[in-house]
């Protein structure tokens, strides 16, 4: 096979992604492919055998595609670019889900196209279930589509919600007021709000009751009115819970559902109400359901390895968790 090197004319925004800062996304590509990356000036330059830098190419692509729309690449999304190019797949993460503009981030973006269909979904539905491992943007990327939904005024209210302590919501164990008790448990979603919004939006659209984070105990009894909600960690739900906190869309209100069934903390592992949920409306007009696998994994690149590693593990024993 020919070992001619192979030259990509690209934007300047988009050599400077696919080279990374200390030319650190060129080495993740190198050494994926069995390539030489090299920047020549105006584009991109690959040498190696023909397959090999044929999928280099793509994933070369993929990630001069994000930068010429003005999306930040990390090495996330250079991660991402090379597993789909080992797949065989192109790039098919714009154009399906498109990108949510909110808040201080500018843009909100798929990674995989499972995200882009999953974008997707919010927009269309009034009901998304969203199924998979931890690092897959499940919860992020609802969150940014509420974010956002709030900012335009589509909705009057955020609404985040979770089973806290084990779905058993024992508050009253833990010391302080209600807030006190409650915030840690809902780290992860004020994490993402204030990176989406950033400190001082969030705190003034919280002030406001613009956006509210409780416990699905707190929900109860109440009709969710123009508002988008999301049910964080839901397999830590009980069925009896689950129906609650879905009757409780009111005029105007859209809801995502989220959450890991392979990660049940339950005592009762079969009293979850995200699998029965999904299995009672999957395919009802107005539910969406998207599931993320190992390959959907943004975070640390162990992450993937380690869910494809439990998986596999579940998969020899008959596990499901």
């Amino acid at each position: 096979m020919s070992r001619a090197p192979e030259f990509l004319p690209l934007s300047d925004a988009a050599v400077r992604a696919v080279a990374g800062a200390n030319s650190r996304h060129a080495a993740l590509i190198e050494d994926a492919f069995g390539v030489l990356l090299e920047t020549p000036g105006g584009g991109v330059s690959l040498s190696g055998d023909a397959r090999s830098r044929n999928a280099a190419k793509k994933a070369v692509q993929a990630i001069a595609e994000r930068a010429d729309q003005g999306l930040e690449i990390g090495e996330a999304d250079v991660r991402v670019a090379i597993g789909q190019a080992r797949a065989g797949r192109a790039s098919t993460t714009q154009g399906a889900g498109g990108s949510l503009p909110v808040g201080r981030r500018g843009q909100v973006a798929p990674k995989t196209p499972t995200q882009a269909k999953y974008i997707e979904a919010l927009a269309q539905c009034e009901l998304v279930f969203g199924l998979g491992p931890a690092g897959t943007g499940k919860t992020f990327l609802a969150v940014a589509h509420g974010a956002g939904m709030l900012l335009r005024g589509a909705v009057d209210r955020l609404i985040v919600s979770r089973p806290a302590v084990e779905a058993g919501e024992r508050l009253g164990f833990l010391p302080g007021d209600l807030t006190e008790k409650v915030d840690p448990y809902m780290a992860p979603v004020w994490e993402a709000l204030t990176d989406i919004l950033g400190a001082e939006q969030l705190r003034r659209r919280r002030e406001k009751g613009e956006i509210e984070v409780a416990p699905i105990a707190f929900l109860r009894g109440r009709t969710l009115s123009h508002a988008f909600v999301i049910v964080d960690e839901a397999q830590n739900a009980s069925r009896a819970q689950m129906k609650m906190v879905l009757t409780r869309l009111g005029e105007g209100a859209r809801m995502a559902v989220t959450g890991d069934p392979t990660q049940i903390d339950l005592p009762n592992p079969t009293d979850s109400g995200l699998a029965h949920a999904v299995g009672l409306l999957e395919g009802v007009k107005g539910v969406g359901v998207v599931r993320f696998g190992s390959e959907d994994v943004v975070r640390h690149p162990l992450v993937e390895r380690i869910v494809r590693a439990y998986d596999a593990d579940a998969a020899k024993h008959g596990r499901t968790v």
